[in-house]
């Protein structure tokens, strides 16, 4: 068992070593060093925490310079209610129209009756102008249980990517049905944002959506149509996460089919997202 969390550990570090050092995110390591409180180490004032509330409001305001204090407000708690009563995937999708259009705040002017505008939560044209931070080791408390995460990817404050990892000699499959379906049912709160899943042993990586089986994650091992492919996780966080084509992603290729009278949720797939852009010209690094 110590040799198997051992090998895990390996692939997280080599993971957060690329995601740093060739993708420009920051990476933080949080087990047993994060310090809680406004002024800590991730702004989270308890492990119940989900949204990184400091770095929010932060984007919140640079990227709507006409926002005020109750503005700001009113944004960030429509952006954390949801109903007890919708499922994970309602929550879910109605989180990503918010990140995706903006969330309505209200707007009062003198002499005009109160009108709602939109506040912007990703700058999806600069990825510069966002925030990327990849966590390891995340203590998070739900109702009943306390679990730790492998690591978590957030843009502003919202986290949007889940990373399950696996020892080298552990089948990928055993991180969805061991440990990624514990997590919905324990810390759902996790996925009420969640854009992306990757489940990984380093050798090979899979990434799926809320809701799908595991049937339904796939591989993402080419980052230009001509490549041979690579179904290492190097590969697809090279794919995935880098800035411009995570929020390339984001914005165009995750759509809620509701055709079958439930909800899908689904990700293009490698070639259909290099398809599109090349079909297009728009030329990505994913």
């Amino acid at each position: 068992m110590a040799h198997d969390y051992s090998e895990n550990i390996l692939v997280q570090e080599s993971a957060g070593n690329l995601l740093h050092d060739e993708l420009g995110w920051d990476v933080v390591f949080a087990y047993n060093q994060e310090v809680l409180g406004l002024n800590g180490t991730l702004g989270r004032t308890s492990y119940r925490d989900i949204i990184l509330t400091r770095d929010f409001e932060k984007a919140l305001r640079k990227l709507n310079p006409w926002i005020t204090d109750s503005q700001v407000t009113e944004a960030m708690m429509k952006f954390m209610a949801y109903s007890a009563t919708d499922s994970l995937l309602q929550i879910n999708e109605d989180k990503f129209k918010m990140i995706r259009e903006g969330i309505d705040v209200t707007d009062v002017r003198p002499g005009k009756s109160a009108s709602t505008i939109k506040a912007r939560i990703i700058d999806f044209d600069n990825p510069a102008n966002n925030h990327f931070l990849a966590v390891k080791e995340m203590k998070i408390h739900g109702a009943l249980y306390r679990r730790r995460t492998d690591i978590v990817g957030f843009v502003n404050g919202i986290p949007l990517l889940f990373v399950e990892l696996k020892a080298t000699n552990i089948d990928v499959k055993n991180a969805y049905d061991n440990n990624y379906t514990d997590y919905l049912d324990t810390i759902p709160q996790l996925f009420h944002y969640n854009a992306f899943l990757m489940l990984s042993n380093g050798y090979e990586a899979k990434v799926g959506t809320l809701g799908s089986k595991y049937e339904f994650f796939h591989e993402w091992k080419r980052l230009k149509e001509e490549d041979e492919g690579n179904v290492e996780l190097e590969t697809m966080l090279r794919g995935i996460c880098n800035k411009r084509t995570f929020l390339d992603l984001l914005e165009n290729f995750v759509i809620f089919d509701h055709s079958d009278g439930r909800i899908t949720k689904i990700l293009a797939r490698n070639h259909q997202y290099l398809g599109v852009n090349r079909a297009i010209g728009k030329p990505r690094l994913g």
